[in-house]
């Protein structure tokens, strides 16, 4: 009887576990549990997803001379085609729009490529969306200089306004917030104070009683012939409130560094500032991204409540067309664009920062 050393060639794994149906069996058909889930949504989807995407698309109207196309039981999108200029601009004027489409070419300029991990000069042109473009913005929407006609705040509305309003809160409400929790955690018993109670105070109040104070309270505190402009007093609103959210969250990861880290930068003679920007706070805003982000997050959707001021926001200029009786009918329509506007902006901040946090993720959990 001979031996042989030769290895024979592996066998391939049984059908049921590749491909299609391996996959259907590992994810969707594992146990029986997960059977008579899968089959319950499938259920669900079939009965209810069915009705939605008829009203959604076959039955829907995207054309037409006015209103009285829409005479189906389908959605009446020409209604969003028809107004969608009063959606983006507001009352901005319209020989001036230009302007506004600079802005938006360069906030996609500046902030579509750091999705994209290879994209040449990514690091440059978010630097510009932080520094430069702010200020480059605000020229050309208000006007003013430069030889541009200015357009009062007044005019200002939909997703310009809703974008303004966004960007000026988190371009400011993180660093704000950030100095905050430094100083909550401060050694000095007046600076701790102040923080603490700044914090306390805009947390317990909610963000419509803020605004509504900011835009009708503040001018009758102010001296006779001083004002604010009321879409300035909504943005310092909102960051004041915000920022009080986002200093508990920087707080978070610094309590989460270990006294070590404190300890090794004292040891290397760094002063306080130093210690902070160098050592503690990049370990400390990287462990806290999920709840940096869930809170710029929740400040792009807040915006929304400046409509009780008198602000026409995206969701504000849709409302304010639907009592339009020719386009009564479609609310409906108006609100699911508003809803998908918003999605995308919020889940496209949310895998950006799933993306940031697996690039800075050094290892500190056990492998």
């Amino acid at each position: 009887m001979s031996v042989t050393s030769e290895r024979h060639p592996d066998l391939p794994p049984p059908r049921r576990q590749i491909g299609v149906l391996g996959w259907l069996r590992q994810n969707l058909f594992s146990t029986w549990y997960n059977s008579l889930l899968t089959v319950v949504a499938g259920y669900l989807l079939i009965r209810y997803a069915i009705p939605v995407i008829d009203w959604a698309l076959v039955d829907a109207r995207f054309v037409g001379a006015d209103a009285s196309a829409c005479d189906t039981d389908g959605a009446c999108w020409l209604f969003v085609r028809e107004r969608l200029a009063f959606f983006v601009y507001g009352f901005y004027p319209e020989a001036m729009r230009w302007r506004v489409n600079i802005v938006f070419a360069l906030l996609a300029i500046a902030f579509a490529p750091q999705f994209i991990e290879r994209f040449p000069g990514r690091r440059w042109l978010g630097i510009f969306g932080l520094t430069a473009f702010p200020v480059i913005g605000f020229v050309l929407i208000h006007g003013g200089v430069l030889g541009l006609e200015s357009v009062p705040t007044a005019d200002w509305g939909g997703l310009m306004l809703t974008l303004v309003l966004a960007y000026g809160g988190i371009f400011a409400a993180l660093p704000v917030g950030t100095i905050l929790a430094l100083g909550r955690r401060s050694t000095m018993p007046v600076i701790r104070g102040l923080c603490v109670v700044f914090i306390e105070i805009w947390r317990a109040v909610p963000l419509i009683t803020v605004l509504f104070m900011a835009s009708v309270m503040l001018p009758l505190f102010l001296p006779e012939g001083v004002n604010f402009d009321k879409l300035l007093r909504a943005l310092i609103g909102i960051i004041m409130f915000q920022s009080a959210y986002m200093a508990e969250v920087v707080r978070g990861g610094l309590q989460a560094i270990p006294k070590g880290q404190y300890e090794a930068a004292d040891a290397l003679g760094l002063g306080y500032w130093k210690k902070m920007g160098l050592v503690i706070l990049p370990q400390a805003l990287k462990l806290v991204i999920p709840g940096i982000v869930n809170t710029f997050i929740a400040l792009f959707k807040d915006t929304s409540l400046v409509l009780i001021i008198g602000l026409f926001d995206l969701l504000g200029t849709v409302q304010a067309t639907i009592i339009d009786p020719a386009w009564q009918d479609v609310a409906t329509e108006g609100y699911v664009f508003v809803a998908a506007v918003f999605w995308v902006f919020c889940f496209g901040l949310s895998r950006y920062s799933q993306n940031l946090e697996r690039k800075l993720d050094t290892g500190h959990r056990e492998r």
